[in-house]
């Protein structure tokens, strides 16, 4: 019954972490690895778990497939949302040459970048 849970778990860890493709040298470096890129999954999860405080994540829905359920991409974008606002503004020296642009147009970018990264 959750062996499909787990595989999706595999996939969506395959697809934006990279496990199976890693190129270290040794068996070893592998064995650290994966266990390594499975915690970050986790850690992604909590993250957003903590970010959500009880309200339901979006879910991007393509046109030609509606999904009811987040997935991990889902969430590594929801997380990268918060995350690179609060980043850059923090960052940003307040007497620097800067173009401010409107509040939408930034959510609107990060939403993309999000999703590409």
């Amino acid at each position: 019954m959750q062996r499909g849970q787990l595989e999706v778990t595999f996939e969506e860890a395959r697809a934006h972490l990279g496990i199976e493709t890693q190129r270290q040298w040794s068996d070893l470096a592998i064995l650290r690895t994966t266990p390594l890129l499975l915690g970050l999954v986790s850690l992604v999860c909590l993250f957003a778990h903590q970010l959500l405080q009880g309200r339901e994540m979006p879910v991007r829905q393509a046109a030609w497939y509606a999904r009811a359920r987040p997935t991990f991409s889902d969430a590594l974008a929801f997380v990268r949302q918060r995350l690179w606002p609060a980043t850059i503004s923090w960052m940003s020296p307040e007497e620097a040459d800067m173009v401010k642009i409107p509040k939408a147009l930034f959510a609107r970018l990060t939403d993309a970048l999000a999703y590409a990264a």
